[in-house]
């Protein structure tokens, strides 16, 4: 059976991509989950913030030595920050171990001017780059609007700066989810990737403190991707992948169906180890045999919402009250 997909324009020998984590924060652990058969890793994030940081460092450093600082880009005329070379070393040292594509990922808070260290991605051999953007919707000084279109804004740049893919990593925070998912996927952007996963604050009410609630998705956290993949699945002008919930072979076939290019997997990794990818991939595999498809390009996007017999059902967010004939909630 052929598993391969491809997403971003890059050939992966089966969908399942080992997303943003701990797992794939150092070059023997990416080996691993390479060994386990992921069909792609995505380098954990670095933050904007470091970026920042070193950037400001670095500034004060040019500044002290008397550099003229409107003559040239500093990250073209120096980089010494620790966290930023590391990064680009982590990129050359898993393009040298691994034969899977490796993504690159920057976790924006912001629009900073960071986009110089974006071509040192490239430059380091990334396959693509993946933008986790998401501001957070509690700025009374922004319309909604406004606070939109600086998403727009850092993908003109972004694109403007590097030639590799760009994937874009989003929330489902928005006034009208569909149709800004239609609007990003056509700006030039490679693929999207539903959802990203937030922290979460939580209140100790003995030692009355802030402290973070569950870190890791559940099985249950599926189906806010799993919607959104299906009803937009063939209304987008790039790959879509799903990420958040998924855990296990079952939640990849569903996400496939609904219409993914790729699946996500993380805290699924944290739980069980990258094994759980080739438990993943067993599963996938032996489901298609059941179903007599020889080609993951068979069945993708099958019961997407444009392909399903019961499109509607994709549209229903209430409970049904009536179940066999008597009135009764559906917890």
């Amino acid at each position: 059976m052929d598993l391969s997909t491809r997403y971003l324009g890059l050939h992966l020998n089966n969908p399942i991509i080992a997303g943003s984590s701990g797992w794939t924060g150092s070059v023997e652990k990416i080996e691993r989950v390479a060994r386990a058969g992921a069909g792609a890793v995505v380098l954990k994030s670095i933050f904007e913030e470091e970026i920042a940081h070193e950037h400001e460092a670095v500034l004060k450093e040019a500044a002290a030595e008397k550099v003229p600082l409107d003559q040239f880009d500093y990250y073209d005329f120096h980089l010494r920050g620790k966290k930023l070379e590391h990064y680009l070393q982590l990129i050359k040292s898993a393009k040298s171990r691994v034969e899977i594509p490796v993504i690159a990922s920057i976790n924006c808070v912001y629009s900073h001017e960071w986009t110089a260290f974006a071509r040192m991605i490239q430059e380091a051999g990334a396959d693509a780059i993946e933008l986790n953007m998401f501001f957070m919707p509690s700025d009374l000084a922004r319309s909604g609007q406004e606070q939109e279109q600086i998403y727009f804004a850092i993908i003109e740049k972004l694109l403007k700066t590097v030639s590799i893919p760009v994937a874009l990593k989003i929330s489902y925070y928005f006034s009208n989810l569909a149709q800004t998912i239609q609007r990003l996927s056509r700006t030039g952007v490679a693929g999207l990737v539903l959802f990203n996963r937030f922290f979460s604050p939580d209140i100790d009410i003995e030692k009355l403190e802030i402290k973070p609630s569950f870190v890791f998705s559940t099985p249950a956290e599926l189906t806010v991707s799993l919607r959104w993949i299906a009803i937009m699945a063939k209304k987008v002008d790039c790959d879509l992948a799903a990420s958040t919930g998924v855990h296990d072979g079952a939640a990849v076939i569903k996400q496939l169906l609904a219409g993914a290019a790729a699946v996500q997997v993380a805290s699924s990794l944290y739980r069980n180890g990258p094994e759980q990818i080739s438990a993943m991939r067993s599963d996938l595999q032996s489901w298609m045999l059941r179903h007599k498809y020889a080609r993951v390009a068979d069945f993708r996007g099958k019961l997407s919402q444009d392909a399903a017999d019961n499109p509607a059902v994709y549209e229903r967010v209430q409970f049904m009250r009536y179940f066999g004939g008597e009135e009764k909630e559906i917890l």
